[in-house]
């Protein structure tokens, strides 16, 4: 039987553009509920901010200011407060969604306590998680559209769909997970 992969490749190319104009339909539709979120990742975003900076600070206590001296090969560099800060909501994201293929009760457990330390919302994390579950989903994609046997494209596209149900899942989950 014939398998055409321009669908996974039409998908794959367009889904960031595709994304993009969701996001702006968004935020046409329910503007208040848009800004209050930005207010949110920005009043967040300076508190993860503030906690990296905080690591730096240690980290130059303990080892001295290495912002000045060329690194050996082979040493990766301490990220910046602006990678650190976006690094500590993908690792909240990812852990969220760890959890919830184990113990989605724990999961949304976790996810308010996490929240409460006032470094992410329940908001934030579940985005972040839903970004992720996305793109595994494409990634998924991508790589079924580079095999050259049809079941094994197949098998690509299952793994796919189980990403993209994940990513529904938690998006959808947002509204009960935000509420106390």
């Amino acid at each position: 039987m014939p398998v055409d992969l321009w669908p996974l490749s039409a998908l794959s190319l367009s889904a960031s553009t595709r994304l993009d104009v969701a996001r702006a339909q968004d935020a046409a539709r329910w503007p208040t509920a848009v800004v209050q979120e930005q207010e949110d990742q920005q009043r967040t975003f300076a508190a993860r901010c503030a906690a990296a900076e905080g690591e730096q600070i240690l980290y130059e206590a303990e080892f001295g200011d290495t912002s000045g001296r060329p690194q050996p090969p082979g040493v990766i560099p301490l990220s910046t407060v602006l990678q650190s800060a976006a690094m500590a909501l993908a690792g909240a994201g990812a852990d969220f969604l760890t959890e919830l293929l184990d113990d989605p009760e724990q999961a949304i457990s976790r996810l308010h306590e996490t929240a409460a330390t006032g470094e992410f919302t329940t908001k934030e994390i579940l985005d972040e998680a839903t970004d992720m579950a996305v793109m595994s989903g494409l990634m998924s994609l991508r790589e079924a559209q580079r095999m050259p046997a049809p079941s094994t494209a197949a098998e690509g596209c299952l793994a796919a769909s189980r990403s993209f149900a994940l990513a529904v899942f938690v998006a959808s989950a947002e509204a009960e997970a935000t509420t106390p």
